[in-house]
């Protein structure tokens, strides 16, 4: 394994060194972090999750993206198959393969806490546009961007999408996209949880002024403890990786933690190591570490 300056061990250690935690499940983000910037996984890459599910750890993707757009991965699932989705609003079986997804947990956003946030962030940040993400529908307001690479079901105003006679309203909503064209993203994302306070969680993950909301304490750290606790795994037993703001959380939450040599800057104050950037295989070079230690 190469060596390089920009890996650091984990900060925070147990109290007798000697009786060490080893580490028994893997949560990884992906964009920005597993993937390369081309969005593909490095040979490299998959040798070390193969390698580490060989050795008995569990590997938890743990992504902002919705389940369908999990095919970049859906190639190196092991074990158990799942992944958390939404930010945390779904847990999916990856098992059937790209369009054969298998939801096994659901958290939903309330329609009447979407419809507060976007009002109250409306009144907030004028020239906000946004998009509704469904289980299986995506829909989005006439002037949101063409940010994702797919076709939306319709386009009509949030508060259409959102109303009890909307065509997905049998459908559970896993979370609110909301777009600025204007304001600096951090500083968007600050008004933004000012103004919605404790009636969504407010994220983001995107290089622009893009707000991803999920229900009330959703989260991947609160989906990963929900899958952990029931696996009898502790948050001591976690590994975990991010880049953006939307991994903070996580990292803070599981016994060890990894920024990427990318990463966001309250990403890096949050995870306890640092590895280097995604494009230099960052998850792989700790992986690796990690197995070679265990003997």
């Amino acid at each position: 394994m190469r060596e390089n300056d920009a890996v650091t061990s984990a900060t925070r250690q147990p109290q007798n060194p000697d009786a060490a935690v080893r580490p028994r499940l893997i949560a990884t983000d992906l964009d920005g972090t597993l993937l390369r910037d081309d969005k593909s996984v490095s040979p490299r890459t998959i040798a070390a999750l193969a390698a580490a599910e060989e050795a008995g750890i569990e590997v938890f993707f743990v992504t902002g993206r919705p389940a369908r757009w999990m095919n970049v991965v859906s190639d190196h699932v092991h074990g158990h198959g799942l992944a958390i989705c939404g930010n945390g609003a779904a847990v999916v079986d990856l098992h059937g393969g790209p369009g054969a997804h298998r939801f096994v947990k659901v958290r939903e956003l309330a329609r009447e806490n979407a419809l507060d946030a976007v009002r109250l962030l409306r009144e907030a940040a004028p020239g906000t546009v946004y998009a509704v993400e469904q289980t299986y529908g995506f829909y989005q307001e006439p002037d949101y961007p063409k940010l994702h690479m797919e076709i939306p079901d319709e386009l009509a105003p949030a508060e259409d999408h959102l109303s009890p006679d909307a065509p997905g309203a049998g459908e559970p909503v896993l979370k609110i996209l909301a777009y600025h064209p204007t304001l600096d993203p951090d500083g968007f994302l600050t008004v933004a949880r000012l103004a919605i306070g404790d009636r969504a969680n407010v994220t983001r993950s995107s290089p622009s002024a893009l707000l991803e909301i999920s229900g009330p304490g959703v989260s991947k750290a609160s989906t990963l403890a929900l899958c952990c606790a029931e696996r009898g795994i502790s948050h001591e037993e976690v590994v975990a990786f991010g880049d953006m703001p939307n991994d903070v959380e996580m990292l803070t939450w599981a016994g060890q933690s990894y920024a990427m040599g990318n990463a966001h800057p309250d990403v890096v104050a949050a995870a306890s190591g640092r590895t280097v950037a995604n494009n230099e295989d960052g998850v792989a070079v700790i992986i690796e570490q990690m197995l070679a230690e265990r003997g």
